[in-house]
């Protein structure tokens, strides 16, 4: 979708202004309006709209501790701004010390919680914030507090799990790449060196296909860092657009193993963040619309979508949720059995804990079956340039011997 600039005011009349994705700027105008901030103008945005910062400063530890904290605290019967106040001073991370102060005075300006929270959405993404929107209006704040903590914790443990999972063979990987480079460039001329000294000796063919191999790597070798210079710049350019990050998804799902695993993890996120957006009192099309906002995946997020469209019409959400032919017929099934009983949010929270335990036994057996696969690999790689190298002399000392 196209990002849109904007400025405008708050409740306070203070100014403010950002770059938001959305379908057409009537869509930006509707959003903002219902964040209770009076736009003032909206247009595409253009390379010098694009905020430059990397990060909000705030790890999700941080995040973590706060809402733990904070639940605490209202549980204990403190006023909010009280607590927004001490968390904001006992805090060692400045940059959410700074944020935590400007919603303190947000809320003592007379604006709500969640509102307050809606100015910083690099910390506090829509989910954090509808819950707490959800929490105020039901006067369990502290609950549902205390429920978040529970699913960024279970959040915080997928990602690592998966990027434990991806980076050993990315490493090997990049090892490889090292070690064959090296060689190309270094080892193999010293050989071809040796054999020129062969006057009339025909070299075998792996020998002279490694040397030729060679030879073009050090002649074309700025080709070579170009083409790793425009895949690092090129694959985050195609990752920003639609159709791009869209093609990339659909693909890295179908990857034999990795992609099974990926599905798994799509699957337990997608089910514990609905599961605790209705337990949580949020109406079923703004947790579909928030579910399919935070997915991390165009397909899924696609799929939701369509499902979102399909409960808006009157229908169940097993029915689309089947007719997307993206989620296994057993999470279709028991969303259908937690429809028809009265308890989908308890039926999505066991359907997360199952595939959260399944992502946890995939991890396990990628990680138990990618380090031999990764090691056999570097293995065959390096191991096939120097026997091809050392191919001449085998031949040499079985001549002499039969001589």
């Amino acid at each position: 979708m196209p990002k849109y600039a904007w400025t405008g005011t708050d409740r306070s009349g203070a100014p403010r202004k950002g770059v938001l994705e959305a379908a057409s700027e009537d869509a930006v105008v509707n959003r903002l309006r219902a964040e209770n901030v009076t736009v003032q103008r909206v247009r595409a945005a253009g390379f010098g709209d694009l905020e430059l910062s990397i990060g909000s400063g705030v790890d999700t530890r941080d995040l973590l501790i706060f809402t733990r904290q904070l639940a605490t605290m209202i549980d204990a019967g403190l006023p909010l701004v009280q607590c927004l106040d001490i968390l904001a001073n006992q805090t060692d991370n400045r940059a959410f010390a700074k944020i935590l102060f400007s919603i303190k005075n947000s809320v003592e300006s007379g604006a709500s919680f969640s509102e307050a929270m809606r100015k910083h959405p690099k910390v506090f993404d829509q989910l954090y914030v509808n819950l707490v929107a959800a929490g105020e209006v039901g006067g369990l704040l502290d609950t549902i507090l205390l429920r978040l903590t529970t699913y960024i914790e279970k959040a915080v443990k997928l990602r690592r799990q998966v990027k434990g999972a991806l980076l050993y063979p990315i490493i090997i990987l990049v090892v490889a790449i090292g070690v064959v480079a090296v060689m190309l460039g270094s080892v193999i001329p010293t050989f071809q060196d040796m054999y020129s000294t062969f006057a009339g000796a025909k070299l075998p063919a792996p020998t002279q296909f490694v040397i030729n191999l060679s030879a073009g790597f050090r002649s074309l070798w700025y080709i070579y860092i170009a083409v790793i210079i425009a895949m690092i710049v090129g694959f985050p350019w195609l990752l920003s657009s639609e159709k791009g990050r869209l093609a990339f998804d659909a693909v890295i799902l179908r990857v034999p193993v990795i992609g099974a695993m990926l599905r798994k993890v799509v699957v337990a996120r997608f089910t514990r963040t609905l599961g605790t957006l209705l337990s949580s009192g949020v109406p079923i099309l703004d947790a579909l619309e928030i579910c399919g906002r935070t997915a991390g995946n165009k397909v899924i997020e696609r799929a939701i979508e369509n499902t979102r469209q399909g409960v808006s019409e009157g229908k169940d959400v097993a029915t689309p949720l089947s007719n997307t032919k993206v989620f296994p017929s057993m999470v279709v099934e028991m969303i259908g059995v937690g429809e028809q009983t009265g308890t989908m949010d308890q039926m999505l929270q066991k359907i997360a804990d199952f595939y959260e335990e399944e992502v946890d036994i995939a991890v396990g057996a990628l990680t138990k079956a990618i380090e031999p696969a990764m090691m056999a690999f570097l293995g065959v790689v390096v191991g096939g340039l120097l026997i091809a190298m050392y191919l001449p002399v085998f031949e040499l000392a079985g001549n002499i011997n039969a001589g």
